[in-house]
């Protein structure tokens, strides 16, 4: 059985936008494990054309000898565009069309995982794609840049689960409603 799970980095104003100028205050080893095991549990990584394009323009040529470089280099990729053509970063595809139904098919036996893709995370949690939403919430008001949830449709979810690092972060995980 699959699932789509979205993890986002996200201060307490609800800005995503940027986290390497505002999250490595709180990076610690909680976070670390949170990370490394939401990326290990994955089968697949699945991400929005704007991520795709900052990711394929760093880790192609990142240091070999870090071992996150590889996982991210030979991880399976999916890339939500209708417009981009060619996905030249090493094991990935673009979905686009009816990319709901897409999403639908793949999650049936795919585990399925996000980071960042903001845009993509919020219309996937509007059409009831997203099976856990995990935010690791810093305690820092950022004051500008782009939000998680600036306008949208109504999504009810329940809150899972929540834990409280040493740094003040919040990892909170929700589910949709079970209503």
């Amino acid at each position: 059985m699959g699932s789509i799970k979205s993890s986002l980095f996200i201060s307490l104003d609800g800005v995503i936008e940027s986290p390497e100028t505002w999250h490595f205050d709180y990076f610690n080893d909680e976070m670390g494990a949170v990370v490394g095991t939401l990326m290990s549990e994955a089968d697949a990584t699945l991400l929005g054309r704007q991520t795709y394009d900052e990711f394929v323009s760093y880790w192609p040529n990142a240091d070999p000898d870090e071992p996150i470089t590889a996982q991210m280099n030979g991880a399976r990729k999916y890339v939500v565009s209708n417009t981009l053509t060619d996905a030249t970063w090493e094991n990935s595809s673009i979905i686009s069309g009816d990319v709901a139904a897409e999403l639908t098919t793949l999650k049936q036996d795919t585990r399925l995982s996000t980071t960042g893709s903001a845009t993509l995370v919020r219309w996937m949690l509007e059409q009831g794609l997203v099976d856990e939403l995990h935010l690791l919430m810093h305690p820092v008001v950022v004051g500008s840049g782009k939000k998680l949830f600036a306008d949208g449709a109504k999504v009810p979810l329940d809150l899972v689960s929540s834990t409280t690092f040493k740094t003040g972060v919040l990892y909170l995980v929700y589910a949709p409603a079970a209503r």
